[in-house]
């Protein structure tokens, strides 16, 4: 008589979109650590959890495509069990029972418990900053909030996320602490709102305070800032940003457009002047200050006129980081209302401009740095180079320091002086002084 031999599970945990599901898959990892379950990110496991994203027409499709795709691993054997949690199956859940019906459970974003109790395991509170992070060990995303209260029209966030919740500032130390003891470098701050930090908590905006407690932590050396909103910044982060070497002297701040009426009907509780002078009080506070943005182009009713006003204006502030998105039309926000007015190929065709725009101001500021020196961290080596970035540059959105491994050797997580002798669009070449 044969007997069956138990198979020991291995988790495989996918993570689609942002750096705020990077994180949310591993802080579920950790917790199945912490359960003694054996897991692992985007390798071979018989149970696969698909962490999605639902933000946008992209975004949507690549998710539905990877759930698909493990069905059918599942329909031949390769795959056991597939759990679906994220932005995706928050927002459309019983579509998705519906449609796909060979997933064995959807969560909600919230729905980490249940979750943890699916894959045989039980949420531990005590486990403040235990994650598995997925991230080269230099840096980690440190996510200080969850949620948004912005009415922006286009946005669909907070129908998948909720109501903007802070995390408490001796929380997120003792996090940032525990990343540190791991070897963690940089700490990149995320938050689908970082200049709301703090409001629910603490009745003020307190992301100057978190900074400064932030910077306390020994090991971390590199502090970034992303996703701030415009309206209502809390200007003191600059004088932080000033005074604390280890914040890097870069700020990723949305603002999806320029145009007076498109910004209102986004409502976006801003207009060209504000947003300008606000940049203009950036660069004066901190004139070394690297500034990322992304657009928006092709919102309904968006004319010739408004796109126009927004190109010239990109062509004016020269930001050192830009990335320009086309408009998804997205149902149940706001904007859905609206006709999707401007046909894909005029939305296509306007980001292409923007981007080649965006693509000559980066070859122009980059040429001015052949000759200075900066520090850099090692990221990881590919090829013939070490790849690092400047204070300046953002893990996978930004520009890179390719550094010849021929000549000079280093390693991951390592910080060098690199004098720069080459300079592409979005590429500098350097080496180690």
């Amino acid at each position: 008589m044969r007997t069956k031999t138990l198979k020991k599970n291995k988790i495989n945990v996918v993570t689609l979109g942002c750096s705020k599901n990077v994180y949310d898959s591993e802080v579920l990892m950790g917790q199945l650590r912490a359960n003694k379950k054996e897991v692992v990110h985007e390798e071979e496991g018989n149970i696969v959890v698909i962490n999605t994203c639902g933000f946008i027409a992209n975004a949507k499709e690549e998710s539905v495509n990877t759930i698909l795709e493990y069905v059918q691993k599942k329909e031949e054997g390769a795959v056991d069990k597939i759990f679906v949690t994220g932005c995706l199956s928050e927002r459309y859940k019983p579509d998705l029972q519906e449609e796909i019906p060979d997933v064995d459970q959807y969560f909600g974003t919230t729905e980490l418990p249940g979750l943890l109790k699916a894959l045989g395991a039980d949420y531990r509170h005590e486990l403040i900053g235990e994650r598995l992070t997925t991230t080269p060990k230099n840096y980690a995303y440190l996510k200080i909030a969850e949620g948004c209260d912005r009415p922006c029209s286009f946005c669909a966030i907070p129908l998948m996320r909720g109501k903007h919740t802070s995390t408490p500032i001796e929380e997120l130390v003792i996090e940032a602490e525990k990343l540190a003891a791991n070897g963690v470098k940089e700490l990149v701050l995320i938050a689908q709102d970082l200049t709301y930090y703090g409001l629910d908590l603490y009745k003020e905006r307190k992301l100057a305070d978190l900074l400064r407690a932030l910077v306390k932590v020994t090991g971390i050396e590199w502090i970034r800032l992303h996703y701030a909103f415009p309206t209502g910044f809390p200007m003191e982060v600059l004088k932080v940003m000033k005074e604390e070497p280890k914040i890097c002297n870069y700020i990723d701040i949305p603002l999806q457009h320029i145009s007076d009426s498109v910004l209102k009907s986004m409502r976006r509780g801003t207009t060209k002047a504000k947003t300008t002078k606000l940049l203009q009080e950036f660069r004066e506070a901190v004139p070394e200050m690297a500034i990322r943005t992304t657009l928006i182009v092709g919102y309904p009713g968006e004319t010739q006129e408004d796109f126009e006003t927004m190109r010239d204006w990109v062509k004016e502030m020269r930001f050192e980081r830009l990335g320009c998105f086309t408009y998804s039309h997205e149902e149940n926000t706001h904007a859905y209302k609206l006709e999707d007015d401007v046909p894909e190929e005029v939305k296509m065709q306007r980001a292409n401009e923007i981007m080649e725009i965006q693509s000559q101001i980066s070859w122009e500021l980059n040429q001015q740095k052949i000759g200075a020196e900066f520090k850099i961290v090692v990221d990881r080596k590919e090829g013939n180079y070490f790849i690092g970035r400047t204070e300046f540059d953002s893990p996978d959105v930004d520009n890179e320091v390719l550094i010849d491994a021929s000549k000079q050797y280093l390693k991951t997580g390592d910080f060098a002086t690199v004098k720069i002798y080459e300079a592409e669009d979005f590429d500098l070449y350097g080496e180690v002084v």
